[in-house]
């Protein structure tokens, strides 16, 4: 088994609503994130949801790692670790785009 240490980072969303990817694991690949961080660049609080799924959809009921926490003007949340198994989706999205999600993983194949 080989392993792949990628960094993962994607800008927030503008609504708790709509969701991005920040990593997915292939259909013969699983995961390790050692630290999910969550960076508020702005003045004001936003509120972050953080999830799994399968498909690039929104997570279900059982698949929320984080739901509307609120991460504090100019501050940052760690989280973490979590594994990943074969084809899973790390789905987040953020109250304003003024956030960052980034993610240590190490890739197995």
């Amino acid at each position: 088994m080989a392993t792949t240490y990628k960094l993962a980072q994607v800008q927030g969303t503008s609504s708790t609503g709509t969701y991005s990817t920040l990593y997915n694991t292939g259909a013969s690949t699983t995961a390790i994130v050692s630290n999910l961080l969550i960076a508020n660049h702005a003045a004001s609080a936003v509120t972050v949801r953080v999830g799994t799924d399968t498909t690039a959809g929104t997570p279900g009921s059982a698949e929320w790692l984080l739901y509307d926490v609120v991460v504090a003007a100019n501050d940052t949340l760690s989280f973490g670790p979590l594994s990943l198994g074969n084809t899973q989706y790390l789905r987040v999205s953020s109250s304003a785009n003024t956030c960052t999600f980034s993610a240590a993983v190490a890739e197995i194949s």
